[in-house]
């Protein structure tokens, strides 16, 4: 099976951002299918060609993916508006490729939502099977978040939400809210539930462990690692270092690794109420993270207070803590509070709530045992429930499923 597969922000494990779509195009290869992968140029990602772009795009085969990027800049930092702008740009110039290019199945993955696109055009202009995964609901959540408000957009993109899920013939859903979302629309017969994965083979044994120079042997380690935008509402952090400071807790440091256009407002906000106890870290690759991982004590799964999000997303970041055996720290009911309280892998704390979370810490801080115990637990949770080996197959048969047909 030959399948043209549009991710815009695709990147390899060289990049520091997510590489589900790099798993699971190399799992359909492992299979004998032949996958083309269309991406842009995401900040944070490595797609693996280095060579010059010729008439804004660039090809070549990286680890048996045929990748085309397109020279389309696209970063967390920028405007609402100029995302905006390379999301439609990306959408327009895959509608050439879903047209013209040989291939047996198109698949797109958001987001944003324009990522349905080409998969549409292809559907009702050459009739090709369409494989659509929805990694966040839009537009519940841009809605949700107030980023956008025009009522005219927002018809505009439920229309297009609409037609999406109508041309697909079978549907990927990152988590039981979006899941359900695309079900308002769908058969449920057509929707698969396959959250983000965890890379046991990157993040459970690293080679070695991290430790940057701001962080001591002493110290007790809560790492956030991803993106700092309005979204994730890493100023609630803040807080909690405040809280931790003011209970002399000096050896609780807080570690925020990624990048964002929220940084330097959490960097400045940091320096004004002189803390210490948070240390802020540029991205790296995925290996160097998994040797920082290997250091820390837990991992912190943060958003913003947003009900749209509590069933609605899969964050990368709790499925690469619990592959490397760090228990978690989250804010925000849900879907996932309830893995973490069900599997004893870490403590869920109620929303905006900081002494309730600096709590959290200090309990784990001060009960190692209580600590290791559910640092087992989340590893044995990815093993058990989320291993990639595990998903990329059922993600292989949503494909295999289309060989009987689309209806």
């Amino acid at each position: 099976m030959r399948i043209i597969y549009f991710h815009q922000h695709f990147s390899t494990p060289s990049g520091s951002t997510g590489i589900r779509s790099y798993e699971m195009a190399k799992a359909l290869i492992a299979k004998g299918h032949q996958v083309t992968m269309v991406c842009g140029s995401y900040a944070g990602g490595v797609t693996g060609l280095e060579q010059p772009f010729v008439n804004g795009k660039r090809e070549g085969t990286v680890d048996g993916i045929h990748v085309i990027e397109l020279a389309l800049d696209y970063a967390n930092e920028q405007s609402f508006i100029t995302r905006s702008i390379v999301f439609l740009k990306f959408a327009l110039r895959s509608i050439k490729l879903a047209l013209f290019r040989e291939y047996d199945v198109i698949f797109c993955t958001t987001t944003p939502l324009t990522a349905g696109i080409p998969g549409i055009f292809a559907k009702l202009f050459r009739r090709k099977p369409f494989v659509f995964e929805v990694r966040d609901l839009w537009p519940e959540l841009p809605k949700a978040m107030g980023v956008i408000t025009n009522p005219v957009v927002l018809s505009l993109l439920a229309g297009l939400e609409w037609l999406s899920y109508k041309c697909a013939d079978r549907h990927i859903a990152l988590s039981p809210g979006i899941a359900k979302g695309i079900a308002r629309h769908v058969d449920s017969d057509h929707i698969t539930a396959i959250p983000n994965g965890c890379d046991l083979s990157i993040f459970s044994s690293p080679d070695s462990l991290w430790q940057p120079d701001s962080i001591t042997d002493n110290d007790f380690v809560a790492l956030f690692s991803g993106t700092h935008g309005i979204a994730n509402g890493l100023d609630q952090l803040i807080d909690v270092a405040r809280e931790l400071k003011k209970q002399q807790q000096e050896q609780i440091k807080l570690v925020l690794i990624g990048q964002g256009r929220e940084k330097a407002k959490l960097k400045e906000l940091a320096s004004q109420h002189q803390l210490n106890n948070i240390v802020f870290l540029e991205p790296v690759a995925k290996v160097q993270l998994a040797q920082l991982m290997q250091r820390a004590n837990v991992g912190l799964q943060v958003l913003a207070n947003i009900p749209a999000f509590y069933y609605g997303t899969s964050p990368n970041k709790f499925f690469d803590y619990i592959a490397a055996g760090l228990p978690v720290i989250n804010n925000y009911p849900g879907w996932l509070a309830e893995l973490i309280e069900t599997h004893q892998c870490g403590i869920a704390v109620t929303p905006e709530d900081p002494i309730a979370f600096a709590n959290a810490l200090i309990k784990m801080k001060s009960d190692p045992q209580l600590c290791e115990q559910m640092a087992f637990n989340a590893q044995d949770l990815a093993r058990e429930q989320f291993s990639r080996v595990h998903l990329s197959n059922q993600f292989i048969g949503v494909f295999e499923s289309l060989e009987g047909g689309t209806t």
